[in-house]
């Protein structure tokens, strides 16, 4: 190994001083902070809220301190349904809900894969990746879809947010705590050579202690509820005793397995036109297995706005944080210029990106509109973010067709615009990508 020398860092020091521009860059990023000192003008001129096909102008929800983007992003879809078909003024459906049902899925998730494992060495990567996060707030598409479909929705106002679903970092440290020491217990029960009754008996008595957990934390979630509304005509209506899956059914009535999760990963260990699952991915055991189709970045945006050009909102993954202004809401990868104001160029490909972990999944929001030039393609798109009012033009971002391109790596859309041999693809034995693939990563944001 190369030492760093003395005659090297002097050097250093004499070619920087004699650079009157990186002396300006200091003052400013010094006094300002970086991105502030490097944003550009350009990409707000270039990035306006005008879209050609623009789909709702609904109030936006905000997550607050949560990890739900990717239960708000698929209410959100649902919201606006609902809102349109009902003649609704602003309307939520319970996020707190949905979170409830996902603790306590993951909890026997964690529980059931620790069974699994427990003749590997507690050192091992699987079981290590198992306790280093027992469960989380993030997820993926057909883990919200498996949620739906067992514990179907329920409207804000019938299981309302609490402290601990809109700011949720005691309750994952403390049923983390208690997951990790469920592990142990099961695992020695295990090693002590406890036939799979006892085991389940005991699984099932550390799950109940679980759900009084989350119970307490978040509130007990409705069996059944009443349903009243106003709609625009000022027309009363009252649904009594309904429950959130008959709720589900009556008022979204989307059949959630018409619905495909579209990926763009162009790294050399994933050929496009194939399909893709990973494992120990997931939330509710027994149901439908995550599921990617993975396509090139034009074929996806393609069918992004062929479902939009239909009337239909898109719920899509991206890395939110990259070259993004959250006051602004402007995601954009002229947004900040490190190449004029540092000499540094960030030109790593989207494949060396996922390969070298500098970029991966993060956050899920919803596609509302996208701005079309004259032969069809795209310049901007309008995303509907999870994170209040306050950000964006009330709560709405823009992004550049250029950031999109790169730092977009999902889509959920009907099956019925795929092309047969896609369809195909998709419904084949899919590929098991390994648990800590970039392509697992959870919508977290």
């Amino acid at each position: 190994m190369s030492e760093l020398t003395q005659n090297f860092t002097d050097r250093l020091f004499d070619n920087y001083q004699a650079n009157l521009k990186f002396q300006a860059v200091e003052n400013a990023v010094t006094h300002n902070g970086l991105l502030k000192s490097l944003e550009t003008r350009q990409s707000a001129v270039e990035n306006d809220h005008v879209f050609s096909v623009d789909l709702t102008k609904d109030a936006v929800s905000n997550q607050k301190a949560s990890g739900r983007c990717w239960m708000f992003a698929a209410l959100n879809t649902f919201r606006h349904k609902l809102i349109t078909e009902f003649k609704l003024d602003n309307f939520e459906l319970s996020q707190a809900h949905t979170f409830f049902w996902d603790k306590y899925e993951k909890s026997n998730w964690f529980l059931e894969n620790i069974i699994a494992t427990a003749d590997q060495e507690l050192g091992s990567r699987k079981v290590k990746f198992l306790l280093d996060v027992p469960q989380q707030d993030g997820g993926q598409w057909d883990m919200v879809v498996s949620l739906f479909e067992k514990y179907g929705v329920v409207p804000k106002a019938a299981y309302p947010e609490s402290i601990s679903s809109s700011n949720s970092r005691e309750l994952n440290q403390y049923l983390n705590k208690l997951l990790r020491q469920d592990a142990q217990l099961l695992r020695e029960l295990i090693a002590q050579g406890a036939d799979q009754e006892t085991v389940q008996a005991k699984k099932e008595a550390l799950l109940e202690e679980v759900f009084n957990f989350l119970a307490m934390t978040l509130g007990l979630p409705p069996r059944s509820f009443d349903f009243a509304y106003r709609d625009k005509d000022n027309h009363y209506h009252n649904d009594k005793n309904i429950t959130p899956q008959d709720f589900y059914t009556k008022y979204v009535g989307l059949k959630l397995e018409d619905y495909v999760s579209i990926i763009n990963a162009p790294t050399a260990d994933k050929p496009y036109g194939k399909s893709y699952t990973v494992a120990l991915l997931g939330n509710v055991v027994g149901s439908r297995e995550v599921r990617y189709l993975n396509v090139d970045m034009n074929r996806l945006k393609e069918l992004a706005i062929a479902q939009m050009q239909s009337g239909e909102t898109v719920w899509f993954g991206s890395d939110v944080g990259q070259f993004s202004d959250r006051q602004s809401g402007v995601m954009a990868t002229n947004t900040y210029d490190f190449a004029a104001g540092m000499d540094i160029d960030f030109n790593q490909d989207k494949a060396g990106r996922l390969d070298y972990s500098e970029s991966l999944m993060t956050h899920a929001m919803v596609l509302t509109g996208v701005d079309l030039d004259q032969d069809g393609q795209p310049l901007k798109w309008k995303v509907e973010n999870s994170w209040g009012d306050k950000v964006g033009e009330k709560g709405y971002f823009v992004a550049s067709d250029a950031w999109m391109h790169e730092y977009t790596y999902q889509i959920v859309v009907r099956k019925d615009l795929l092309t047969q041999g896609e369809l195909a693809a998709y419904e084949a034995q899919p590929e098991v990508l390994k648990p800590w693939d970039p392509m697992g990563a959870l919508a977290s944001r």
